[in-house]
């Protein structure tokens, strides 16, 4: 049954967005700052050649782990630019900052003390997302360097310390920027800001990814057939994704009988939405992020000590069993996912501080004792919903994985792309509705007041 407010969200005049002047603004903000992105993608890290540096990727990084870089960054990396790592170092820095404050208890102390808490805690984020840059932006010049050496291309006008130190401070510096344009969305625009630029970046390179499909049937190498089979996989992953996503289990919760206008006595009863997939699009891309920061790390390595040692030649064999689409990788990735989505719904759900709300409030759920019974029933469903969903995720990011290795597509048409654009399309409209619900409860707020103001003259 739909509550009273989702009736009221189904019912949203849409006509009226033009008179919504604050979520215009919003709109506006986010797109500008979506620009900003694109245009940082173009800036290219001082003393890189271009046109070298293309044609180094073309013939040594293509379809590797950097492939995958490349794309959340919106082919940022592919052009060496400023903005090379894209958000992955403050997603990544975002996972260890919240694994130590559910392990530590001075953290998770500090957790618990509101606004100051969560701002030193963000604090402590971005000083993890300078180290990680710094490490990963100085591997990849380090790596930029020997890769054109070995391949025989110039991408490095000037190699040396020099450039290593430019090039880092330069990464360092375009991240710190992104992700603080990332808080500005999520603060002043729509949606989250940090899923928004990965999203975008994502959306960026979609049109290529087709055009490589439509060159490969020209040539021959692909069938027609295959396209057809790609859309309409596309397009049934896209609805499994949104149903699944929308999918909710309603926890009935009873409050005490009250006495109504005709002298009888009603029972309010209220539902707890328990989403399938609680955790969203987090576990993929923290799954992703700390596979990438060891893998890009030991791939540089390798590049570095190539031929040199057998500990050159052992980091070269883990990156193979390592890279896209091995058995390895996708068992990693796997259990990444499903951790994170057992990690994440016991961070942002707690059963016993819901039990205890509903205790003060007089609700109850039918058939089951307030307090810790409660709490056990709450965690009883919630795991088995996590069990449910972290599958899902699983399935979604792992099969089109495993198809997409056997056939050469491009990867932007993972199940983790898809999941990522779908996720947050529908938290961004989501949104949208939010801000339109007030704008017509406002405006049914004035007339009320107008109405009361003529009555009582």
């Amino acid at each position: 049954m739909a509550s009273r407010a989702d009736q009221f969200a189904s019912s949203l005049n849409f006509s009226k967005f033009g008179q919504a002047t604050e979520l215009k603004n919003r709109i506006w903000f986010t797109i500008g700052a979506l620009i900003v992105f694109r245009f940082l993608s173009y800036v290219p890290l001082p003393g890189v050649d271009p046109v070298a540096l293309s044609q180094l990727y073309s013939q040594a990084a293509s379809g590797g782990v950097l492939d995958i870089f490349n794309t959340f960054s919106g082919g940022s990396l592919e052009r060496m630019s400023i903005i090379a790592l894209g958000v992955m170092p403050y997603i990544t820095a975002s996972i260890v900052v919240q694994l130590a404050a559910a392990l530590s208890p001075s953290l998770a102390a500090l957790k618990k003390e509101g606004e100051s808490g969560r701002k030193k805690l963000n604090q402590y984020t971005r000083y993890g997302t300078v180290a990680l840059t710094a490490i990963q932006g100085y591997f990849i010049a380090a790596g930029l360097e020997t890769l054109g050496a070995s391949q025989g291309v110039a991408a490095v006008v000037d190699p040396g310390m020099l450039f290593r130190i430019g090039a880092v401070i330069s990464i360092v510096g375009g991240t710190l920027f992104l992700m603080w344009l990332g808080e500005q969305i999520t603060s002043r625009g729509i949606g989250n800001g940090v899923s928004l630029i990965i999203m975008a970046g994502i959306l960026a390179q979609l049109p290529r990814s087709f055009a490589q499909m439509f060159t490969q049937v020209r040539e021959g190498s692909m069938g027609g057939g295959t396209i057809l089979a790609v859309v309409g996989g596309a397009v049934a992953i896209i609805a499994f994704i949104a149903f699944m996503e929308l999918a909710q289990r309603r926890v009935l919760v009873q409050y005490p009988k009250r006495a109504t206008q005709r002298g009888g006595m009603q029972a309010d009863r209220s539902h707890l939405p328990l989403k399938v997939n609680t955790s969203g699009v987090i576990p993929p891309i923290f799954a992703s992020s700390l596979l990438l920061m060891p893998l890009t790390v030991t791939q540089m390595m390798g590049q570095n000590v190539q031929g040199d040692s057998a500990w050159g030649d052992f980091l070269i064999t883990l990156n193979q069993y390592l890279a896209h689409g091995q058995p390895l990788y996708m068992a990693l990735y796997a259990v990444g996912i499903i951790f994170f989505c057992f990690f994440y719904v016991a961070v942002v759900f707690n059963p016993e501080e819901t039990a205890d709300n509903l205790k003060r409030q007089n609700g109850f759920i039918p058939g089951i004792r307030p307090g810790k019974n409660t709490a056990a029933y709450l965690d009883f469903v919630l795991t088995r919903i996590t069990v449910i969903g972290a599958a899902y995720l699983a399935l979604i990011c792992l099969v089109p994985e495993y198809f997409i290795a056997q056939s050469g597509l491009p990867f932007q048409l993972g199940g983790t792309s898809l999941l990522i654009i779908v996720n947050v399309t529908i938290d961004t409209i989501t949104q949208i509705q939010s801000h339109m619900l007030a704008h017509q409860y406002g405006d049914l707020i004035k007339k009320a007041k107008l109405k009361g103001g003529v009555a009582r003259r």
